[in-house]
């Protein structure tokens, strides 16, 4: 059993690791000019409000009572018009000319493209954050014929709150967007219409900021009154989705977000496909309203400042029960050390140490079954044509040593989940962007420069599996685990070298504990045997 478990364990880590690091990044379609390819229609759910389908860039998307149209090109229009721009603490927003965040450039010296340029989240090419749309057809055309006016040309959000007003006047309606920002980067919005009629709202398209191969979810994540979030992943949304209580509405990537939020007066989303399964995602009301916001890096000490519960917005994947506790006491211990680095390590030694207990009592068992492997092998030549007899006298002889053949898989079983919430805590948390550790490792973010860390954790995983007891018998899981160490060096080569310091440090720690471990196993059949000739 054990055997069979551990090479379950192997087989699906490196196909785990194999497919985050070869598959390639979803990439956009575009046509001979340049802009996103024309959305597919997109699909209804039967019970939600029609949504426009996403526009392609410089065209007005057209609205249909009845349906939910693919975007048709209309007359160009131009999308360069910059009619305001706004400067906080921690970027600069530009607004064009129908009243849309068109760039969002970070300002910390840690936000860079790899070519070192300042990031800007916000994709010409895609639906970007606050496009209004309106169900009726007429209505919607005019609103991306007839531009926006702004209260200020520039505004200053650095030092304090400041207010922009953007308006359009429609044919027979007038909309008005005032946004309040403050120094942190996040700002208040507040949506007034003339008269009632349907329209929706976007956080746009999420930012385009990440183009790693790692397993990552990226996509549109709503959270409703109750707690309960639904998350629909870039390229698997089939159908038009509605949520009516939202509390959050967040179209994120792996480190950045454009979000929309209020936990007093919830508020209802629709989230439809664009013409490549990405999800769009649409605030829907036909009246006045209120909503807080935020396009930037997905900081927890921010969200948690602004109320806990925006903490949810920061994805963990399927372990977020795990990885959500344990960034926080990643979090304290970085607070205590000042250093990413190091409260990686620490906080490793931390989980080995409340693990401890039960790996001892396994690797005790597994040192007992390597030395009754003889005995075992006997048994089953003995008795192989008789399986309940072999199976009889195997557990005769357990009892009589004291081992357990399963003692062996419940420190791998209790592994299996921590390493997966660290590994997404390790991939996703913004903080780790820049954070440096020592001498050569200046981004925890990004992998090793000269691979010392992944082939430091090659080494450290060949001693680790020379020093602990093995009982296979068979060639082939032999030879996995021959060379496991050098396939998991091979993958790892290009992982952040936060998660390679974490696994280095591991397998530091459990040669240490393997070595204690013989030790005393050592001394305990050492004493067995003076016991036996005294007798």
């Amino acid at each position: 059993m054990n055997k069979r478990l551990m090479i379950a364990l192997v087989l699906s880590f490196v196909i785990l690791i194999g497919f985050s690091y070869l598959m390639p990044q979803h990439k956009a379609t575009v046509d001979q000019n340049g802009t996103a390819a024309p959305s597919a229609q997109a699909a209804q759910h039967s019970q939600a409000p029609q949504a426009p389908a996403p526009a392609a860039s410089g065209t007005a998307p057209e609205a249909s009572a009845g349906t939910a149209p693919a975007a048709q090109t209309a007359a160009p229009v131009s999308v360069d018009k910059v009619i305001s721009t706004v400067e906080t603490k921690k970027y600069t927003l530009k607004f064009d000319q129908f009243g849309r965040i068109v760039s969002a450039v970070l300002k910390e010296p840690k936000y860079r493209q790899d070519d070192g340029k300042p990031l800007d989240l916000i994709d010409p090419k895609r639906t970007r954050p606050l496009e209004v749309r309106f169900k009726d057809p007429a209505i919607n055309k005019a609103a991306f014929e007839v531009p926006y006016s702004a209260s200020a040309g520039t505004l200053d959000a650095r030092s304090g709150k400041a207010v922009l007003t953007l308006t359009q006047k429609l044919p027979q309606l007038t909309l008005t967007k005032t946004l309040t920002f403050y120094p942190e980067g996040h700002y208040d919005l507040k949506v007034e219409l003339s008269r009632k009629v349907p329209y929706f709202i976007t956080t746009g398209h999420r930012p385009e900021a990440d183009h790693s191969r790692y397993m990552i979810v990226r996509g549109v994540l709503v959270r409703n009154s109750k707690g309960v979030i639904t998350t629909v992943e870039d390229g698997k949304a089939d159908q038009t989705v509605k949520i009516p209580d939202a509390t959050i509405l967040s179209s994120f990537d792996r480190y950045y977000a454009s979000l929309f939020f209020d936990f007093k007066k919830p508020f209802s989303v629709i989230i439809t496909p664009d013409e490549k399964k990405d999800p769009l995602p649409f605030v829907v009301t036909d009246s006045s309203l209120q909503l807080h916001g935020y396009v930037g890096p997905k900081e927890w000490k921010l969200f948690e400042s602004l109320d806990p519960r925006l903490t949810d917005a920061i994805e963990f994947g399927w372990f977020t029960f795990l990885a959500k506790p344990f960034f926080r006491i990643m979090l304290a211990i970085y607070n205590f050390v000042g250093n990413w680095g190091w409260a990686i390590v620490l906080f490793t030694l931390l989980v080995k140490l409340v693990l401890f207990p039960l790996s001892y009592k396994g690797l005790l068992s597994m040192q007992k079954l390597k030395d009754l492997a003889p005995k075992m092998k006997e048994i089953k030549e003995k008795y192989k044509s008789d399986p309940a007899k072999m199976n009889q006298q195997m557990m005769a002889l357990y009892k009589k040593h004291g081992a357990n053949p399963m003692g062996g898989c419940l420190p791998m079983l209790l592994q299996i989940p921590v390493f997966f919430a660290l590994y997404r805590v390790l991939l996703n948390a913004d903080e780790l962007q820049g954070a440096p550790w020592i001498l050569w490792i200046h981004d925890l973010s990004r992998q090793d420069p000269y691979f010392i860390l992944p082939i430091l954790m090659g080494v450290t995983m060949f001693i680790q599996q020379h020093i602990t007891p093995n009982t296979m018998t068979d060639p082939m899981q032999q030879k996995i685990f021959k060379w496991f160490p050098v396939i998991m060096t091979f993958f790892f080569l290009t992982f952040p070298a936060g998660l390679v310091l974490y696994w280095l440090t591991n397998n530091i720690l459990s040669i240490a504990q393997q070595y204690y471990i013989n030790r005393v196993y050592d001394k305990h059949k050492a004493k067995l045997k003076a016991a036996k000739k005294q007798s």
